[in-house]
Formats: structure tokens, C-alpha cells, sequence
């Protein structure tokens, strides 16, 4: 494993929600961070089919174009009664005609698909949110990350927190969806903790543990 040395990183990210978690988490240990966006770089065309091949593509176009390190992740809903979907199209089901993404419509797609397959009880609506992080480095050199939370979907959905599918997933052992938690609820962690609650705080924790000796 190879340790990170520099303190200026690339968050190899457009999604505005994705920039400011990462940031959250790498902050208090003393990083700056820019962003693919505030770079003006060309966002990658994730072509992977698994969360780890893509978050590969978006670190490493990122590492290569700044010549620094650059931290990727590519994260999604995996749903049972659905055969794990969205999952790595998490986005694409956000998408509308113009390019833009419409969440409230993803879940609303979610709901519709999950009433399709009849899973309508609580027991029946499971899932999990997937977390992978690519830290590259601007010679190829990578290092994968990869966190899971389970819980259940929930209807309708419920706080204005947090991005993306946030207010229909309900983490496990909670009453609360991640729409609901504050920022350090969802996603707070710091070295030293046991454990962390989202799939993006536990990838997160195992990259500092790893590439920062945290």
C-alpha cells in the first residue's frame, strides 16, 4: 500500500453533493482540496460495469490531467428485490432528456419499480448504499476503498439532507433516513472511531487507516 504524502488532492468529481462530503471528511486532516469541476476538467465517460472500475476511470483521468493525487468515488443504491439495481447506474436514473438529473424522479422510478415487484412490505424493501474510492496517483498507481451500509427503502420520502436518494434510504438499526441526518450524523468520522455510519465514511476510513496512517 502507498502512503499519501501530499496535502493537495483533486476531488475527481462534478457532483456537487459527492464534492462537499469528501471534503467534510478530508478537511479535518489537513487537506486542501480542488475539485475536477473547479478545474474545468472533461468529466470521464464511466464506461465500468462495477463501482470499483469506475471510480478507477474518474481518479485516474483526474491524477493524470492535474499531476496530483485525485480521489474518486463512485457510489450507489443496491436494491434486493430489484437484483441490485440501480446500483452503478445510481445516476442514470436521475437523468432527463436534457442532461440534467432529477432525483426526486429517480426515486420516485424506484418506488414505481419496487410497488412492480410487489414489495411493498418493510422486510422486503432492502438495500444497501455502495461506496468506492480510487485514490490515484499521477503515475497509475492505484488504491481501492469500498464501504457498504445496509438498511431498507422507505415511502415517501422523508428530509431534505444530504443528496441523491438520501430521503428513502433508512440505514439499519436507525429511524431516521440519511435525508433526515445531519452531515456529521450521516458521515462522521474521525481517527480513532470504531466505526462509521455511511458507505462513503466507511470507504473513507479505510483509505486514512491505509494511505494516511490515521
Amino acid at each position: 500500500m502507498r502512503k499519501l504524502l501530499d496535502k493537495t488532492i483533486v476531488v475527481a468529481s462534478h457532483n456537487a453533493g459527492k464534492i462537499r462530503e469528501i471534503r467534510d471528511l478530508i478537511g479535518p486532516l489537513g487537506f486542501e482540496a480542488k475539485s475536477a469541476a473547479e478545474l474545468n476538467f472533461v468529466e470521464p465517460q464511466e464506461t465500468g460495469t462495477t463501482f470499483e472500475e469506475n471510480a478507477m476511470i474518474k481518479a485516474v483521468a483526474s491524477a493524470k490531467a492535474a499531476g496530483l493525487p485525485a480521489l474518486s468515488d463512485d457510489s450507489g443504491l443496491a436494491i434486493d428485490a430489484l437484483g441490485g439495481a440501480p446500483g452503478v447506474y445510481t445516476a442514470n436514473w436521475a437523468e432527463r432528456e436534457d442532461g440534467s438529473r432529477d432525483f426526486a424522479m429517480a426515486m420516485e422510478k424506484v418506488e414505481k419499480a419496487l410497488r412492480e415487484k410487489g414489495a411493498t412490505a418493510a422486510e422486503s424493501r432492502t438495500a444497501r448504499f455502495v461506496s468506492v474510492l480510487c485514490l490515484a496517483w499521477p503515475d497509475g498507481h492505484v488504491e481501492l476503498f469500498r464501504g457498504e451500509v445496509e438498511g431498507r427503502v422507505v415511502w415517501p420520502p422523508r428530509g431534505t439532507s444530504g443528496f441523491g436518494y438520501d430521503p428513502v434510504f433508512q440505514p439499519k438499526g436507525f429511524d431516521t433516513t440519511f435525508g433526515e441526518m445531519s452531515a456529521e450524523e450521516k458521515h462522521g468520522w474521525r481517527p480513532g472511531d470504531a466505526e462509521a455510519l455511511s458507505h462513503r465514511a466507511r470507504a473513507f476510513k479505510l483509505f486514512a487507516e491505509t494511505c494516511l496512517g490515521a
